[in-house]
């Protein structure tokens, strides 16, 4: 605390971005500041909400860097939160960017959804941020327009062409007039103008009637009723057509929700609300959440951001290439106020979910690090072996940070060194591997490793942590009653059990681990089982190598089949007569 004290003191007054960490190293929180030193100071002196609290409880050390501006500061600090993915920063952007309708620039012009934009390619409606909703609208056009299906042209008519959704320029000739009036017609719908549509099936339904073909106006009459149903989904009109996004926002108990709605060609396409927790000052919360939801390097920005008042719109304007605007009456000031009240809603739904999350996660480990007067276990490391009388030993290792799983850091150990059923000596060798390679990796260490065992298996892992490897980590062992079920937990050199109320979270949270590396274990035992029993039936057979064997299998599905097919059903595959009888003889023995 004397050594962050001392780098506090000497922190630049200039705007910059700051790196907390914790105590492996590991940034945990990115943030920026106008004044640095001002900034970082407040993190360490008067009163915090519950959740920056255990930030600062975290904070062991942190880094900095001055920019010249503050929006060179937000740009900054959003390239090193991409960078480092800090646990306390929420990326607010999806990997996925929004999906789009397009009508290809083809001699013959397909419609499709796609989420990759080359504006010389085609001409783009959206963007649709559901993704159901682009596909349903697509579904709609195809059943109207028969524009061609196929990615690459056939040489005979396809299913569309039959069902009436193709007009087959595989084999009869289009003319560009008919494929300018179907693109005509499916601009206009796609820009809001369906009266024009709606008109002309009303004519073909009232024809078709007439002539008594009553399934055919029974069809165009079920596509009216799904035209009108997908423009009432687009009641909210605006005056004009110009793309904009409106911002709003609400605050409570250490959370923020913000809302955006999406207006596109005069309606309202969709209502998307965020939430996470405060770490910042509220504006600078907002302004960059702005600066992450959109891609700059994207020719498809809204004309116009709107956003609410009492904020800096100049920060924004100086770092989006669109006009900013704080609406002051009017429609536009009422989508913002809906913007706004979508956002509370958001907040006032979601909080008991989120309460009740935090408390069988967060609130489950810091339990849990109180009952073993440890530090809090914000990253949990537990391991299970698995074989069947000591044939194809495996051990495995799961991961849990802030009480979740972390699929990405499970890992799966194949025993090398055991020779039968030695369930001690198999988890030293997985807790060997998995803490040397920690160690020369550089990795984060856990705060506590678990065993699904008793006393002989955690007196196994200590002894390969502290003699072999010099780390002194917590080590609790998971027994299990006859039910097979978690029962107790184990700590301390007698192995001693640990009271703990079995309706309690972190009970419950211990619960979750077992099973889920016991599930692990299973799953990876089993998949290793299945491999080596199918190599072992099939080795030894002359004449079928590794490639021989994936085309049997492949084409067979199984050695039971195979063994039921005779030596003809081989030969058709391109297998010897010779190989085949022995490659049968050796399956029915």
């Amino acid at each position: 605390m004397e050594d962050l004290k001392l780098k506090l003191s000497a922190l630049p007054t200039e705007p910059g971005c700051y790196l907390m960490k914790d105590r492996h190293g590991i940034v945990i929180y990115v943030g920026k500041a106008k004044n640095l030193r001002n900034r970082v100071k407040s993190y360490f002196s008067g009163a915090h909400d519950e959740k920056t609290m255990r930030l600062v409880a975290e904070i062991t050390d942190f880094d900095f860097i001055v920019t010249s501006s503050e929006v060179e500061s937000l740009l900054l600090e959003l390239n090193l939160i991409k960078k480092h993915y800090p646990r306390y920063n929420i990326l607010l952007k999806d990997d996925k960017s929004y999906p789009f309708i397009k009508i290809t620039k083809e001699e013959h012009p397909r419609l499709i959804v796609t989420r990759t934009v080359k504006p010389k390619t085609g001409t783009y409606f959206g963007p649709y941020p559901n993704a159901y909703s682009a596909h349903e609208t697509k579904k709609l056009l195809d059943r109207i327009y028969p524009l061609r299906k196929c990615n690459t042209m056939p040489d005979k008519l396809c299913l569309y062409y039959h069902i009436g959704q193709c007009l087959g320029p595989c084999v009869y000739g289009v003319t560009q007039a008919q494929y300018k009036e179907m693109i005509d017609g499916i601009t206009r719908f796609l820009n809001g103008d369906t009266k024009q549509i709606v008109g002309e099936l009303k004519e073909k339904m009232q024809k078709a009637s007439e002539d008594l073909e009553f399934e055919k106006a029974k069809e165009y009459r079920d596509l009216i009723g799904h035209i009108d149903a997908t423009m009432d989904k687009q009641k909210m009109m605006s005056k004009d057509m110009t793309a904009r996004d409106c911002f709003g926002f609400s605050m409570s108990k250490g959370w923020m929700a913000i809302s955006v709605l999406l207006v596109r060609n005069g309606n309202l396409i969709e209502k998307k609300a965020e939430m996470f927790p405060i770490q910042d000052d509220v504006q600078e919360e907002f302004y960059r959440y702005i600066a992450q939801f959109y891609d700059l390097k994207s020719n498809l920005l809204p004309k116009e951001v709107h956003i609410t008042g009492g904020l800096d719109r100049e920060i924004i304007d100086d770092y989006l290439p669109v006009d900013v605007v704080q609406p002051k009456r009017g429609q536009k000031k009422e989508m913002v106020e809906l913007a706004n009240k979508n956002a509370e809603i958001a907040l006032k739904n979601k909080f008991e979910i989120i309460e009740k999350d935090e408390a069988r996660t967060i609130g489950a480990i810091e339990s849990l690090g109180g009952i073993l007067n440890i530090e809090t276990p914000i990253r949990i490391e537990a391991f299970d072996n698995s074989n069947i009388q000591g044939v194809d030993p495996v051990s495995v290792m799961v991961s849990f940070i802030d009480g979740k799983p972390s699929k990405k850091d499970y890992r799966k150990y194949k025993i090398r060194t055991v020779e039968g059923p030695d369930d001690y000596a198999s988890m030293a060798e997985a807790v060997r591997r998995r803490y040397t390679r920690v160690l020369k990796e550089h990795l984060p260490l856990p705060d506590l490793i678990i065993v699904d065992g008793g006393i002989g298996h955690m007196n196994t892992v200590k002894s390969v942590l502290m003699d072999e490897l010099s780390l002194d980590i917590p080590v609790a062992g998971l027994a299990k009653n006859e039910k097979h079920k978690t029962a107790e937990l184990l700590y301390g050199d007698a192995a001693e059990i640990v009271p703990m109320k079995k309706n309690s979270q972190e009970f419950y949270l211990l619960q979750r681990i077992q099973d889920e590396v016991h599930r692990f274990a299973i799953s990876f035992h089993r998949n290793t089982r299945s491999k080596t029993s199918v190599t072992s039936v099939l080795d030894g057979i002359e004449g079928v190598g590794p490639r021989r064997k994936q085309k049997l299998l492949s084409h067979f599905g199984s050695i039971r089949r195979m063994k039921e097919k005779d030596v003809g059903s081989f030969t058709e595959i391109g297998i010897p007569a010779p190989i085949a009888e022995r490659i049968l003889e050796k399956l029915r023995s």
